[in-house]
């Protein structure tokens, strides 16, 4: 497994654009597209809150039925969410448009919006971004990045990841972009995400290998605790590189697996780092769980609580709201055995141990805080089992872009 400099151009076949069709924005692009001329294997998941965007909608019905995609095309600005029938005729007109333009068919095209909830699309602005991004399709990893920035809201960065692999003598790459710094909580994979591979792979492995790795990625991020309406992520495998088929029994299934989990959980900690107003990643790593559901459960606990977040944008030890995030989880578990430490690149402090402070230096605490990345370090003496989760500090300018968001 080679890490890349890439994303979602790097796997053989697959080419992107991008355009500013004004959809919301002016004076950037707002539309991305993602084309394969192979026909491609797809798999999906999708937010669970019951308010579901169109796209949602759309794309459940194709990815879960169907193969043979080609396409992908992407808008930013408007999120097509609590648009009702009209929202639904949109996602089909731009389909239409869209395979008309690459002489495919129109159920081969899949769509996904990001923006604000409750406005309709303007039709005639996304079918001209249409029109422009066809002829300027390419391959190069130039176009998979500025089709990365394309699809950003109140994004600071793209955030991308590729990774190549070697299946029976046969070199297959997987790469991938997201968008998502704000409405990021763990219920699926809270934002856009789009991965591409030219691995040889049957739909049902895929759709297996994709919701492993979203469990253990983007299911454990956290930024705000909100849920969107429009949360996706598709993965396209258009067997370019002609390995043998991967199936669910394959002894190449563990390789793949590999690949996507790193991709995504590169992803997860870009999303998680570039949280709204963030001015650090936060990390909680539960170790000695009784379960692995108990990690899981334990870590996305503390990286959700407000007052957790605050004292990290503050700097501050205050180890008692992560002992407190811990126990009010919902996981029984003995906090009397509990120890607790803060690393960074500036070196680690262990706070509490058996569930009772140390006598540590706070100043050495606080500088150990001030990078840009802070884990904490969840010793649960319970078991054997760990789960990661990633999330941000909570500083004022979060609720300074949240204020004023539709404006």
């Amino acid at each position: 497994m080679i890490k890349i400099d890439g994303g979602v151009t790097s796997a053989k076949g697959f080419q992107a654009a991008h355009t500013g069709a004004g959809i919301k924005y002016s004076g950037r692009d707002d539309m991305a597209m993602i084309y394969s001329e192979l026909p491609c294997r797809t798999a999906g998941t999708y937010t669970k809150n019951v308010v579901k965007a169109a796209p949602v909608q759309f794309d459940r019905m194709r990815t879960d039925n169907t193969g043979n995609i080609h396409a992908v095309v992407v808008n930013a600005g408007i999120a097509n969410a609590c648009t009702g029938a009209l929202g639904l005729k949109c996602c089909q007109e731009t389909a239409d448009v869209t395979a008309e333009a690459l002489g495919v068919r129109s159920d081969s095209i899949l769509v996904a919006s990001t923006g604000v909830i409750g406005f309709q699309l303007p039709m005639d602005k996304v079918a001209a971004g249409v029109q422009a991004m066809v002829p300027i399709l390419s391959d190069s990893r130039e176009a998979g990045h500025l089709a990365a920035e394309a699809i950003m809201t109140t994004d600071t960065k793209p955030k991308e990841s590729a990774v190549t692999f070697e299946i029976q003598g046969r070199t297959c790459t997987l790469g991938g972009m997201t968008k998502g710094a704000g409405m990021i909580h763990p219920n699926m994979g809270t934002m856009l995400c789009f991965l591409t591979t030219d691995c040889e792979i049957e739909k049902w492995a895929l759709m297996d290998a994709l919701k492993d790795a979203v469990k253990d990625s983007f299911n454990m991020v956290s930024v705000d605790g909100d849920t969107s309406t429009n949360d996706t992520c598709i993965v396209l495998s258009n067997g370019a590189a002609e390995n043998p088929l991967i199936t669910r029994e394959s002894e190449d299934y563990s390789i793949f697996l590999e690949a996507i989990r790193t991709v995504t959980k590169d992803l997860a900690k870009q999303m998680a780092a570039d949280g709204e107003g963030a001015s650090r990643l936060f990390e909680a790593k539960v170790i000695h769980a009784a379960s692995e559901k108990d990690a899981r459960v334990l870590a996305k606990s503390v990286i959700t609580s407000n007052l957790t977040k605050a004292a990290i944008f503050g700097k501050d030890a205050n180890w008692g709201r992560i002992l407190c995030a811990l126990g009010y989880s919902g996981v029984n578990f003995d906090p009397e055995r509990v120890d607790l430490t803060f690393v960074s690149d500036k070196g680690q402090i262990q706070l509490i141990e058996n569930g009772v402070a140390l006598d540590y230096s706070e100043d050495l605490a606080t500088e150990i805080l001030s990078s840009d990345a802070v884990t904490c370090i969840c010793d649960m003496k319970q078991g054997e089992d760990t789960a990661t989760a990633w999330g941000c500090d909570l500083t004022y300018d979060y609720v300074k872009i949240n204020a004023d968001y539709r404006s």
